[in-house]
């Protein structure tokens, strides 16, 4: 496929080559298990890809699905949520290596990344969600305040995901420092950096753009639930 084909449905596109290894699912529907990620992918919008789909969740699951066309309550799966997000692709050049040390996060730090989700709430992050990349870090006096990392990656591409920062420590260029660092990874490897946004968060797209992301293109995220 075209890189515009891939770029346009993410998680269809990660979880059917380079991230196959985490699907749940068939040809018809895809996700993420529920405590790595919430998205989810199916072929097309027919009803046997939804039913595909709501057979991977149990009573009370929620998904993300990403598609460009719009997804209609169905029998088993009830639409709870529409979100639009912005696509933005890096095309700058290589990043200069970041003059503030960051440290790499494992599997020890997850209770820490946990609570930072939880107060600067970048979007999903689940205790597994690490297993899918490289996740960076920045400590102050011990405590993790900022952190960014890798999700959905497809030929060519990486996502850069979960950027955010302690309430107490933001305007002080920490999230540019880490985005700088992994765009710098993920483009020696020979990938693109990709990201989404919501659609609202005016201040977060301004900062992409500075460090070279461009915006590509809007995205609908239908929120979708299996009825308990």
């Amino acid at each position: 496929m075209s890189a515009d084909e891939l770029l346009e449905r993410p998680p269809w596109s990660a979880l059917t080559t380079t991230q196959a290894g985490f699907a749940l699912g068939n040809d018809l529907a895809r996700r993420y298990p529920p405590d790595i990620a919430p998205m989810a992918a199916i072929r097309e919008i027919f009803q046997a890809s939804l039913q595909a789909l709501a057979a991977l969740m149990k009573p009370g699951d929620v998904v993300g699905l990403f598609s460009a066309k719009p997804v209609s309550d169905g029998r088993e799966l009830a639409v709870i949520n529409r979100k639009d997000v912005e696509q933005m692709v890096y095309v700058g050049s290589t990043p200069e290596p970041a003059g503030c040390h960051h440290v790499t996060l494992t599997a020890d730090d997850v209770p820490e990344m946990m609570r930072l989700a939880e107060l600067a709430k970048p979007g999903p992050f689940g205790v597994r969600t690490i297993a899918l990349g490289c996740y960076i870090g920045l400590r102050r006096d011990g405590q993790l305040v900022a952190m960014a990392g890798e999700r959905m990656r497809f030929d060519g591409f990486t996502e850069i995901s979960a950027v955010c920062t302690h309430p107490g420590h933001r305007r002080r260029g920490y999230s540019s420092l880490l985005v700088g660092a992994l765009t710098r990874n993920i483009l020696q490897r020979g990938e693109t950096p990709f990201l989404h946004i919501y659609r609202d968060n005016t201040g977060a797209a301004n900062l992409y753009r500075q460090l070279g992301f461009m915006h590509r293109r809007s995205i609908a995220v239908t929120v979708l639930k299996r009825p308990a």
